[in-house]
């Protein structure tokens, strides 16, 4: 796993785990590189509330024509998860993301170790 962990908070009444958010979210790549956004450690906050998710997360790069369709597809998936009737996804840059955020496993992936 990576060192850069993103922060959670969980209201006390969620059935929603910060692990289950993070399971879905494996499943959605960055489009010009073959790891999920969780393993290049794209993901800064996640906030859970009863019946809604709320992300922070950045992109590897500033200006990244993809950057609409990178969040709905995230919105996209955190709707599947059980009871979750609303999501959003807030696009930060602070930090800048850096391939130091990246997973060991990211890393070996692509061929960076």
């Amino acid at each position: 796993m990576t060192d850069f962990a993103p922060t959670s908070q969980v209201a006390p009444d969620s059935t929603i785990k910060p692990e289950d958010v993070i399971e879905v979210l494996r499943q959605c790549y960055d489009p010009e590189i073959p790891v999920n956004i969780v393993d290049l450690g794209l993901i800064y906050d996640i906030s859970i509330k009863p019946e809604r998710v709320d992300l922070k997360m950045t992109l590897t790069a500033l200006g990244c024509p993809m950057a609409a369709e990178v969040m709905t597809d995230v919105r996209d998936h955190l709707l599947t998860l059980p009871g979750i009737k609303d999501a959003g996804v807030d696009i930060v840059y602070e930090p800048v993301w850096s391939p130091e955020r990246m997973s060991e496993e990211a890393r070996w992936e692509l061929g960076m170790v």
